[in-house]
């Protein structure tokens, strides 16, 4: 994982994040990104639940997503992937996910 160094992590502003949740022992991974007319409506977890972008928010709040941290642009949150020097494991380098 990246540190915070100079008031950046990575290439990033650190206060980007408005909230970076501590991941609960059992929490999950983002594995897929729902998509609806391009933008990410949802998230595929590694346990094969779909949730909608809302609910995905909430259940990072309560640490129960690991590697993301809660952004908000225009009043609406969002999740981002912490920066770790892997862009492999970017959300927005994650594979479509059907809808449920």
């Amino acid at each position: 994982m990246l540190q915070e160094k100079n008031g950046m992590i990575g290439n990033l502003p650190a206060n980007i994040n408005i909230m970076n949740p501590v991941p609960n022992k059992d929490a999950k991974t983002i594995t897929g990104l729902v998509r609806k007319n391009g933008k990410i409506a949802g998230y595929e977890l590694s346990d094969g639940r779909v949730l909608d972008k809302d609910a995905g928010v909430a259940l990072a709040k309560q640490g129960g997503i690991r590697g993301v941290a809660i952004a908000s642009r225009n009043g609406s949150e969002y999740l981002r992937s912490l920066p770790d020097g892997d862009e492999r494991n970017n959300l927005g380098d994650l594979p479509s996910a059907p809808a449920r």
